[in-house]
C-alpha cells in the first residue's frame, strides 16, 4: 500500500507499508493481535468523541497485524488517544492557538517519553523544548536519539537513561564512607565508585 502525503507546504511523502527488507517495505506490522486491538480503541474512541479520519482508521488489507498509516483530525485533549501511547502508525491532530496551550496540551499527559517540535523561530525552540516535559525531544527530526545519547523518558515513561555516560550510572554502586576524630580535621568523605575512591577532607574552623 502506498499513502501520499500532502503537507500545508505543498511537500509530497510516500509512505510505503510492508514486510521490512522486501520491495518499498517502509512501514511494517504492529507486535501483536492486542497491539492491534488497543489501536482500533484508540480511534474508535476518538471518532466517538467528534475526531474525523483523515486517511487510513482501519486494519490494512495486507491482512495479519498490518494497521493502515491514519491521520484523525478534530481531536479534543481529553480523549485516550490523546492521553496514552500509542506504539500504533496513527497521529491525531489537537488544533491549539497559543504557544502556551500547545505546551499544556503536550504535558498534559502521564507519558514522557518524546516529544517532536518543528519551527525555524530559535528562541521558540529553545523555549518550547525546555518546556515540554519529555525525555526527548527532536527538533525538525523525528530522530531523537542515538547510542551517544541519553535515551529515556520521564513520568511513567520510565526512569533512568540508556546510551551515553549517563547510562553508566545502572550499571554503577556508590558506596560514602563517613570518618570521624581525624586530629584536627572535620570529617572526611570517602566516595567510592566501583573500586575507584576519592577522599575529601574539611578542616575545622576554630
Amino acid at each position: 500500500m502506498q499513502i501520499l502525503l500532502v503537507t500545508d507546504i505543498g511537500a509530497e511523502e510516500h509512505v510505503y507499508v510492508g514486510l521490512f527488507g522486501f520491495v518499498h517495505g517502509s512501514r511494517g506490522p504492529l507486535i501483536n493481535e492486542a497491539a492491534v486491538e488497543k489501536v482500533e480503541l484508540l480511534v474508535q474512541d476518538a471518532i466517538s468523541q467528534g475526531a474525523k479520519v483523515v486517511v487510513g482508521g482501519k486494519r490494512h488489507n495486507l491482512g495479519l497485524t498490518f494497521y493502515e498509516p491514519t491521520i484523525i483530525s478534530d481531536v479534543k485533549n481529553e480523549v485516550l488517544i490523546a492521553r496514552r501511547e500509542i506504539f500504533g502508525l496513527v497521529t491525531p491532530v489537537i488544533p491549539f492557538k497559543k504557544e502556551e496551550e500547545a505546551i499544556q496540551i503536550a504535558n498534559d499527559t502521564d507519558s514522557g517519553l518524546a516529544a517532536y517540535l518543528f519551527t525555524n523561530n530559535i528562541q521558540r525552540l529553545w523555549r518550547v523544548s525546555e518546556a515540554l516535559e519529555y525525555g526527548l525531544v527532536g527538533v525538525k527530526n523525528h530522530v531523537s536519539f542515538s547510542q551517544v545519547a541519553p535515551f529515556g523518558g520521564v513520568k511513567q515513561s520510565g526512569l533512568g537513561r540508556e546510551g551515553s555516560k549517563y547510562g553508566l550510572d545502572e550499571y554503577l554502586e556508590i558506596k560514602c564512607i563517613c570518618m570521624g576524630n581525624m586530629g584536627g580535621y572535620g570529617s572526611p568523605l570517602i566516595v567510592e565508585i566501583i573500586g575507584v575512591s576519592f577522599l575529601f577532607c574539611f578542616p575545622i574552623c576554630e
